[in-house]
């Protein structure tokens, strides 16, 4: 009997996979079964982890591209096709977050970057996969956010905007291509143990705080966002527009 989570012929591209959440969603969906799509800005970061996904038995392409450039992503998706003849999964994960601080202090080129590969970078390679996923009668779009995206993190004030605005692109996105039949969905993680997030998670006094308000007990792993993601990407067909958060029940309130 076939999994209900089976992925098997289906393509994926996730960005972000060079690491942490990334390269977790990439190694479940590969042992679900999918050929995936590997993107970040550093090639040989991005082929240590396809080699792991193979040397499991699955099927990976590890593609370098900035997401905050228009071009590379076009092209990203254009490689993708060209290896695999269509794309039906794509997971917007690259994120930046260069200033910590008020907001009304960040430079310009703070709020351009982040805006550009946080939010544009997602609309620019969801335009550019929306052909093939047309053409193959449908698809899913899974979009990263985060629990600040609801509720403004403290010194996090830019990208917070950004992840707001993620979450009202994948309602908007939602609304707008149901009748492509392509699900889009986002979800909002806490606190999660990866690279990206180390200046928090290091820091003794705010993880203390943190868990304080956390009645799962700990924060989250990268495994914890791959399961959800998968759901999204393999049965969810009635699941569009709605945004999953993944934190531990920190959002939900302390006792």
């Amino acid at each position: 009997m076939t999994s209900p989570f089976s992925l098997e012929g289906k393509v994926a591209l996730i960005t972000g996979a060079s690491r942490g959440i990334g390269a977790a969603i990439a190694g479940r969906y590969a042992k679900a079964g999918a050929a995936v799509a590997l993107s970040s800005r550093k090639q040989a970061a991005l082929d240590a982890v396809a080699n792991v996904i193979r040397a499991r038995g699955g099927e990976a392409l590890a593609v370098a591209a900035h997401n905050g450039e228009k071009a590379a992503l076009s092209n990203l998706v254009e490689r993708v096709v060209a290896h695999y003849g269509g794309l039906d999964i794509l997971v917007n994960n690259a994120a930046t977050n260069p200033h910590y601080g008020p907001i009304l202090e960040a430079a310009d080129s703070y709020w351009q970057k982040t805006l550009q590969v946080n939010l544009l970078g997602n609309v620019w390679l969801t335009q550019a996969a929306l052909p093939t996923m047309r053409a193959r009668g449908g698809g899913k779009i899974i979009n990263i956010a985060s629990v600040v995206g609801l509720q403004p993190g403290r010194n996090q004030g830019i990208y917070s905007i950004t992840k707001a605005a993620i979450i009202s692109l994948t309602k908007t996105l939602a609304s707008e291509l149901g009748a492509d039949n392509i699900q889009v969905n986002a979800i909002a993680p806490g606190l999660v143990k990866t690279k990206f997030a180390q200046a928090l998670w290091g820091d003794e006094a705010l993880l203390a705080d943190v868990l304080a308000q956390t009645p799962a007990g700990r924060i989250g792993m990268p495994e914890d966002i791959s399961e959800c993601a998968l759901y999204l990407a393999a049965a969810a067909d009635f699941t569009t527009g709605a945004v999953f958060v993944i934190d531990g029940g920190f959002s939900a309130g302390s006792f």
